[in-house]
């Protein structure tokens, strides 16, 4: 008689419990919320997007290049509000989302509530920490957000390390948000000096004080090209019109002597404006991560730096000059340096990284102008004149305008509301008058920026960098190529698209390699970084995880 039991299966199924138990106690181990050890930011300050196609051949292989090749380009990335400058550039890519929400809506603006300019960074109750000047008076108080640096160490309950570094207060308080453990900035003067504030300690560790004793001082030095003079071919002729000179130089040209420009150019502040700028960020950068141990520890610790000479050489010599050809070319084998350094200390596939910039640059407009370019200078002092006149008549006092910067104009409401004049009207019509303006392109007003909901083009931006709170009655815009500056040097602010268009790179852990011409904006980057990372996104987010880059 043939048995009832089944063999065969009793032995799948004792095989098939087997493999369960040996599953049980050795679990299979998901990488969903693997992290990286670090994130590293880098913000290149006042970087066009086409520097990087434009000196490309010029470029070392294991710099920008191999952030390009090894990672994600994003090469329709922009800027969706203006003013596009420094302090809100720098929130802007920490925040997730626009001056509207975070708060910051130019390196200085008019402060309604106090009658007076206030600084993005400045905060006098606390004190400064490694110099006896006010330098390190800083905070982020001015910052109503989040930042993703913040939300790192919120999601670790503080283990994760954040150090924050700019030659510049602004790109280091910002960026390292209200919980970083340490924002270091450059103070030049006659003490050359990375210094901070008490927001942050008491003291400047050792390692700070060892590198302030012995590097900054390397750089009082001759700036020379870096290659041989028929290389630069992306560039006008060193000698030109349309480059401004440091004191004492009487002309614009390579070498530049620094040792003897030095008392006449406040001594160490002159490094900020040239490309050894960089190279002692990026020396203070890799004494950061070996004096903090960063990527050592059990949750991912976040390195913010800020590029900061990048932006002072082009305001002094112009996007187009051999001194912003050379600095990329520097700043390329200092991000070379940084790479490696990081390969070796947190290890290759170990951090993740991003690189973009706070904002990016017009053309001289002389420079356009001799091309027959349409360009030019707008006169602030004549505006102001003008616009004073026009509501003295109208209006019976000058009084009524209060403050006008960032191409915006703050009205005196206490008085339009004491003679009962319709604030609405009246913002309509300087509005109006500001059109008139030659130099100028559209005005808007407060209540069209409060009121009204824009989806693309210049409204769209103004409206993205425009706080009921904080900002003016009346925006305007100038013309493209028409700026308000010296008739040497490049500057940046406006919404038109040569200064909202910036490189945006992706790198490292988590990210894809690959490329991508749909339109990405800056809001994006902190909410792409959080998903990445698996942690809650900036509070004040409005930009959007970008899929394309996310493994």
């Amino acid at each position: 008689m043939k048995s009832p039991f089944n063999y065969p299966l009793f032995f799948c199924f004792a095989i098939l419990f087997s493999f369960a138990a040996k599953a049980q106690k050795n679990p299979v181990k998901s990488n969903e919320y693997e992290r990286p050890k670090l994130v590293v930011g880098i913000v290149v300050d006042q970087m066009r997007y086409d520097y990087i196609s434009r000196f490309w051949n010029g470029y070392s292989e294991g710099g920008f290049k191999r952030l390009v090749k090894g990672g994600f380009n994003f090469k329709n990335n922009h800027y969706n509000y203006a003013p596009t400058s420094t302090g809100p550039g720098h929130a802007s890519v920490y925040t997730g989302t626009t001056p509207a929400s975070h708060g910051i809506i130019g390196n200085d603006w008019y402060d309604k509530e106090i009658g007076a300019s206030v600084y993005c960074a400045a905060d006098n109750t606390y004190a400064s920490v490694g110099t006896a000047s006010a330098a390190g008076q800083m905070s982020p108080k001015q910052l109503l957000t989040t930042t993703i640096s913040d939300q790192l160490k919120l999601h670790t309950q503080s283990r994760s390390k954040v150090i924050a570094i700019a030659l510049k207060d602004r790109g280091a308080v910002l960026p390292g948000g209200h919980t970083a453990d340490a924002a270091y900035w450059f103070h030049g003067k006659k003490e050359g000096s990375w210094i901070s504030s008490t927001f942050y300690m008491e003291a400047l560790p050792s390692w700070v004080t060892q590198f302030n004793r012995k590097v900054p001082q390397q750089y009082k030095k001759p700036w020379e090209l870096l290659k041989s003079e028929k290389a630069y071919t992306q560039s006008g002729l060193d000698k030109n019109n349309y480059e401004g000179a440091y004191r004492g130089e009487t002309a614009a040209v390579f070498p530049h002597d620094l040792a003897s420009l030095w008392e006449a150019n406040g001594s160490y502040d002159i490094l900020k404006a040239t490309a050894y700028g960089n190279s002692l960020t990026a020396d203070f950068a890799l004494a950061a991560l070996k004096g903090e141990n960063l990527g050592k520890g059990i949750d991912t610790d976040f390195l913010a730096v800020s590029f900061s000479s990048t932006d002072y050489v082009g305001h002094q010599f112009g996007v187009n000059s051999r001194e912003i050809e050379d600095t990329y070319y520097r700043l390329d084998l200092d991000i070379e340096r940084l790479l490696k350094a990081l390969d070796a200390q947190v290890g290759s596939g170990n951090y993740s990284l991003f690189l973009t910039a706070d904002h990016a640059a017009v053309q001289v407009p002389t420079y356009l102008k001799d091309l027959k370019i349409p360009s030019g200078y707008f006169d602030s002092k004549v505006f102001k004149e003008n616009l004073n006149t026009y509501v003295a008549d109208h209006y019976g006092s000058e009084d009524f305008i209060e403050n006008i910067s960032n191409y915006q104009v703050f009205l005196n409401r206490a008085l339009i509301a004491q003679l009962d004049i319709d604030l609405e009207d009246m913002q309509e019509d300087l509005a109006q008058f500001i059109l008139q303006d030659s130099a100028v392109e559209r005005s808007y007003t407060a209540h069209q920026m409060w009121g009204g909901e824009y989806s693309k083009g210049i409204p769209y931006i103004l409206q993205n960098g425009y706080n009921p709170k904080r900002s003016g009655d009346v925006l305007f815009v100038l013309k493209p190529a028409v700026i308000s500056y010296s008739k040497t040097g490049s500057t940046h602010g406006s919404p038109q698209i040569y200064d909202t268009h910036t490189p945006l790179l992706f790198f490292g852990k988590g990210f894809k390699r690959g490329s991508s011409f749909e339109r990405s904006e800056i809001p994006d980057i902190a909410p792409t970084l959080a998903a990445m990372l698996g942690i809650a996104f900036p509070n004040g987010t409005t930009g959007k995880p970008l899929t394309q880059v996310l493994e």
